[in-house]
């Protein structure tokens, strides 16, 4: 009889990470991994696809899959954003609620909260405090209170609750075990060193989109988006992207004067896209206007959403 690959009492299975938007979710998933799978940025609604990175370790194999933030929408994007999280939540082994160590616990919180009691039903709960290297030992220990609190919501209950930096790592390897404990006994779900499945134009996009959001006016983030039209392999690889705007005078942000911006953006994205595909890379962006594209779903659906 053919033996196992995986030693016994190995797990696996998926976790995901909920919570409002710009709680650290990304940066997290990154951290666990060990590697850049997600795109971060200080701008809500950076996150906008069910993203899945693998953490490999000798006693089991987690599959974190980070969401976007749920919130109230006010575009058919953003409702589309919220069942992408509710799809997700409902098919995963653990949960991991995310609240920030530097803000209060909000109505945001206690929304989503509300959710969870909805629909999580028997799949374990994680309470993850985030960011607590921005605060004091007093305001952690508060904060922790408050969210052991959000248990009270009917049907919800935490089955831990662990405070973690994912900047400075700390409890990091802890959240791990948390996680990795909620997990199934069964075989690796993805070969050894890969660490994400999604597929290299989505990636790609991504870290365009990410170089494009830093150092916008807070109206742009929600009106980007990234699509990639050509990739011609070779000793360099060429890419096509394109970036879509919903008004003329968003475009003309994005490029910059006399296309400063735009060659910023090209050179940051490059950079991150190279480390992933490890060969040089020529990268051809370009801005377009796709008139309100969050509230259509024809644009939508080209958009891929």
């Amino acid at each position: 009889m053919t033996q196992p690959e995986f030693p016994e009492g190995f797990r696996s299975g998926f976790a995901c990470f909920v919570g409002r938007p710009n709680v650290g979710k990304s940066t997290l998933t990154n951290a666990l991994v060990g590697q850049k799978v997600a795109i971060t940025s200080s701008r809500p609604q950076t996150t906008r696809h069910a993203i899945r990175g693998v953490v490999h370790r000798a006693d089991g194999q987690l599959v974190l899959v980070d969401t976007p933030g749920l919130h109230r929408p006010r575009t058919l994007l953003g409702e589309r954003l919220n069942d992408v999280v509710r799809t997700t939540w409902a098919e995963v082994d653990v949960v991991g609620f995310c609240v920030p160590a530097d803000q209060a616990i909000g109505p945001g919180d206690r929304f989503i909260a509300g959710e969870l009691a909805k629909i999580v039903g028997k799949t374990p709960l994680i309470g993850v405090l985030t960011k607590t290297d921005l605060v004091g030992p007093e305001v952690i220990a508060q904060r922790l209170v408050d969210l052991q609190g959000l248990s009270g919501t009917p049907g919800l209950e935490f089955t831990e609750i662990v405070p973690v930096s994912a900047s400075s790592g700390h409890q990091v390897s802890l959240l791990a075990d948390l996680l990795l404990a909620q997990m199934p006994p069964g075989p690796p779900l993805y070969p050894e060193g890969e660490l994400s499945d999604e597929p290299e134009t989505t990636m790609i996009a991504e870290f365009v989109r990410e170089a494009a959001l830093e150092g916008v006016r807070d109206e742009l983030p929600h009106s980007l988006a990234v699509v990639v039209e050509e990739m011609s392999p070779g000793k360099v690889l060429t890419v096509r992207a394109e970036i879509f705007v919903e008004r003329p005078s968003q475009k003309a942000i994005v490029i910059g004067r006399g296309g400063s911006r735009l060659k910023d953006v090209g050179t940051r994205a490059r950079t991150q896209i190279e480390a992933m595909l490890g060969q040089k890379v020529h990268l051809d962006l370009f801005v377009k206007v796709a008139k309100d594209w969050q509230r259509d779903p024809r644009q939508l659906r080209r958009l891929g959403f």
